[in-house]
């Protein structure tokens, strides 16, 4: 269910400021471990910065998205979504819609699109990051996710309900995944990527 977004006057200094700086801390880590990324995770940062609050879907030049890389308890599989408004295969996520802890927005996007429970996130690190355009639809302008990426792991049973945010959702294997045996219309890499630094851990 979609929560609305506090408004952005209710902030005070505090309840920004130690969110915000676990995700610096987050984004400097992940840059270190994957030098190739660290261009990006500096954006990331920049947006992090950014007075108009980066943390609700209203802002139209970029926003930040909390996505799962969602694994089954023994790490061979990946649960999946066909996204509904997209019309691709994708990690399970969405809008922090005013939480700036991407890390919950992420574990909480899986459970409520995968109906599962028992979801736990794994480290509450950052595992990958991507910014991807979203196309204009409807009333709404074209714009960027910068979309942070955290490990979730399935504990209990595997049995999925589709929500109304997905056409259908699949298990699939992460090597298969890792392998681009899986549509990546646009060169998107992001899927293969996560799959293969997913196997080489």
């Amino acid at each position: 269910m979609r929560t609305m977004p506090a408004p952005a006057m209710s902030l005070n200094p505090e309840s920004v400021a130690i969110p915000d700086a676990a995700l610096r801390s987050q984004l400097d880590n992940y840059a270190r471990r994957h030098p190739e990324h660290a261009a990006l995770a500096d954006e990331f940062s920049t947006v992090l910065d950014d007075p108009e609050n980066p943390f609700l879907r209203e802002r139209l030049a970029g926003h930040f998205t909390g996505s799962a890389w969602l694994v089954s308890a023994d790490g061979q599989r990946v649960l999946l979504t066909h996204h509904r408004k997209l019309d691709r295969w994708l990690q399970l996520g969405g809008h922090a819609d005013g939480e700036r802890d991407l890390a919950q927005v992420a574990l909480k996007e899986a459970e409520e699109e995968s109906g599962l429970t028992a979801l736990v996130l794994e480290d509450g690190e950052l595992f990958d990051i991507d910014k991807h355009w979203i196309p204009e639809r409807k009333d709404v302008a074209g714009h960027w996710h910068y979309d942070a990426r955290y490990v979730v792991r399935a504990l209990g049973s595997e049995q999925f309900a589709i929500s109304e945010e997905s056409l259908a959702l699949a298990w699939r294997e992460i090597r298969d995944v890792a392998n681009a045996a899986i549509e990546t219309p646009d060169g998107d890499d992001s899927l293969p990527r996560m799959a293969k630094r997913w196997l080489a851990r």
